[in-house]
């Protein structure tokens, strides 16, 4: 604590804390509220498993004036963490079509390829679309499905990761930026239900924006929800083709195949059981 206490002297060296609270939501990582006397407040956040300082760090930087993020004040990537401007939200809810519109700002910046994010931004040159039938059997041999999946619902989703593979091919080669949690939890609300801030990139990584349609529209929406964020999507310049629907979905069980591997008491993994189900 020491070591962060003069850190956080270092990069913001006129003001004086004086609260510090931490902020619920981060399943990953802490993140706290940092109230200083002049009323300025700011986001601490410390990463505890995988080290994304860099890359939100860099991120923050490149999506400056294209997407709302807070504005990073200092990073230590060594020391996993960064501090930046708090973004304050306002009690309504996010319209679905700003949400939508948001994302195909998102999907606007692109890279020379797919893949996962190296240093500076530099996919790995894997494909985040290709494999799903492997990935589902991996989570299923390696998760904690037993006793919440009978053996006839783990074969009918194997059967339907392995139909779903061949499918998914007609997204490869996609190379544009992907939230990876794009969700109401990482958004935060503006006036009139715009999008003040995407919070949350360190999953972020270089693919198809159905990624993230997948993600947004897996649970349970409001009545007409859908249609309004994919009409701010195209609205925003993005693309979806006709099965969208379905390849979305599909793309979204990557997702949902690794909650198996988490522990049964996680809050995803009952989600997921349910989401699973309900692909039929």
């Amino acid at each position: 604590m020491g070591d962060l206490d003069a850190w956080l002297r270092s990069v913001l060296p006129r003001e004086r804390i004086v609260e510090r609270r931490e902020l619920t939501g981060g399943y990953s990582n802490l993140n706290e509220l940092l109230r200083t006397e002049r009323g300025h407040r700011y986001v601490l956040r410390r990463y505890r498993g995988t080290n994304a300082c860099a890359k939100e760090a860099a991120l923050a930087a490149r999506l400056a004036g294209i997407v709302p993020v807070p504005e990073v004040v200092a990073a230590d990537p060594d020391a996993g963490v960064l501090l930046s401007r708090f973004v304050p939200g306002v009690p309504i809810a996010l319209e679905p079509f700003a949400v939508g519109e948001t994302l195909a700002r998102i999907g606007s910046v692109t890279f020379p390829g797919p893949g996962f994010f190296q240093a500076a931004l530099v996919p790995d040159e894997s494909e985040p679309t290709a494999g799903l039938d492997a990935w589902v059997d991996r989570c299923l041999r390696e998760g904690n499905a037993d006793g919440h999946l009978s053996a006839a619902e783990r074969a009918r989703l194997l059967r339907y990761a392995a139909d779903a593979t061949g499918d998914l091919r007609v997204l490869a080669g996609a190379r544009q930026l992907v939230h990876a949690d794009y969700n109401p939890k990482n958004l935060i609300a503006g006036p009139g239900g715009t999008v003040a801030a995407v919070l949350d990139w360190e999953f972020a990584y270089s693919s198809s924006p159905l990624f993230d349609v997948g993600n947004m529209l897996r649970d349970p929406r409001p009545d007409g929800f859908a249609e309004a964020f994919v009409a701010g999507f195209a609205a925003g310049g993005g693309e979806l083709p006709p099965n969208w629907r379905e390849l979305s979905r599909a793309l979204d069980l990557y997702s949902l195949a690794d909650f198996l591997t988490r522990p049964v008491a996680h809050p995803y993994f009952a989600r997921a059981i349910t989401r699973i189900r309900a692909l039929g």
